[in-house]
């Protein structure tokens, strides 16, 4: 194991537990910028570790999961914290994280993989039923709130609140359970004889398991220090005079860090499936989480929880983003013209975003 991969994890989370007992600052603020980074590509290749030890497609589902998981430990005590305030802000984040994915991400990894090795091929079978799930969970958490009327608009009765979440839960439960058991060759990449990865030695147990900790300390740090960072790009947001929604779309923006580099790296090595798995696997994992988390805090503490998008711009955005993705992603092989579409589309995002 290389000296760096485990000195930067450490480093980080001293960076960490420095701003959290004396404050922020401008030096705590570059010095955790810059333990962000390093902590963001130690977990990447700490991931990289455990996915070439137990093979495909668990490997990915590990890094989604570890992600997922502290992500929403993030939005929940940023909401419990906030109250009333932050009420939108489980919204807020998870939209950006699914336009961010499905745009941003797919669209890097299809741009840089198409530039690099022409026409790139994966199975169509396991991403569209996954994105068949991500469009329905999409629409049932963030969508239908604002249509209902049994409360205000935006918002989920108990009962409703409920069926969301077991409803989230239990597509991600099936769609893990498919991508890992049921059609597992669905999610494999083909076999690139070219590709020294293929001849490569898997690493010990041991070797294996000191990378899986160090990964969860890796993401420990990248979420820690992106919260530590958070106010500063709360109040940069607010004195710009930028929509509130942009504070959700940097924080998914520096979560989601580690999943989008190691998916670039899976592009650019011309394992498209492996960007794939990733892309759509933390795409659903970051809803059939995160809303059943946010939804039982919010009835468990009395927390008010706004989950409908209000904003048509919004609807429209998400509507056009889950069209070019079934077209786009439908053939199984894909080249850079596709690439740019989503990258245009992911910067119309951001551009609105920050001019509505």
């Amino acid at each position: 194991m290389p000296a760096w991969s485990w000195i930067i994890p450490a480093l980080a989370i001293a960076l960490l537990v420095v701003a959290l007992v004396i404050g922020g600052g401008p030096v705590v603020f570059v010095l955790g910028a810059l333990g962000l980074v390093g902590a963001v590509i130690a977990s990447v290749h700490h991931a990289e570790v455990v996915a070439h030890r137990v093979g495909e497609p668990f490997g990915t589902l590990v890094l989604a999961v570890a992600v997922t998981v502290i992500e929403a430990s993030l939005i929940l005590s940023m909401v419990v914290a906030g109250g009333s305030q932050q009420a939108g802000l489980p919204r807020d984040t998870i939209y950006a994280a699914i336009m961010i994915i499905l745009n941003g991400v797919v669209g890097v990894c299809l741009l840089v993989g198409g530039l690099r090795h022409g026409v790139q091929s994966f199975r169509v079978e396991g991403s569209n039923s996954g994105l068949a799930a991500l469009f329905a969970l999409t629409t049932l958490s963030l969508v239908l709130p604002t249509f209902t009327t049994t409360t205000v608009s935006g918002t989920y009765s108990g009962s409703q609140l409920a069926f969301a979440s077991i409803a989230s839960i239990a597509l991600w439960a099936v769609f893990v359970f498919v991508q890992t058991v049921r059609h597992r060759d669905y999610f494999l990449p083909e076999v690139d004889p070219a590709n020294p990865e293929v001849h490569a030695a898997p690493p010990s147990t041991r070797l294996a398991a000191a990378s899986f900790a160090l990964l969860v300390v890796s993401l420990v740090a990248v979420v820690g220090l992106a919260k530590v960072l958070s106010p500063v790009i709360e109040r940069v947001v607010l004195a710009l005079g930028a929509p509130k929604a942009v504070i959700g779309i940097a924080i998914a923006l520096l979560v989601l860090l580690p999943e989008t580099a190691a998916a670039v790296r899976a592009a650019q090595a011309n394992r498209l499936q492996t960007s794939m798995n990733l892309a759509v696997g933390s795409a659903l994992a970051s809803i059939g989480l995160t809303i059943p988390v946010v939804a039982a805090a919010s009835v468990a503490l009395d927390v008010p929880l706004v989950l409908g998008l209000d904003n048509g711009k919004d609807l429209v955005m998400l509507a056009l983003t889950f069209v070019v993705s079934a077209v786009t992603l439908g053939t199984g092989r894909t080249h850079m013209m596709q690439g740019a579409v989503h990258v245009v589309m992911f910067a119309a995002f951001l551009f609105l975003a920050l001019v509505p």
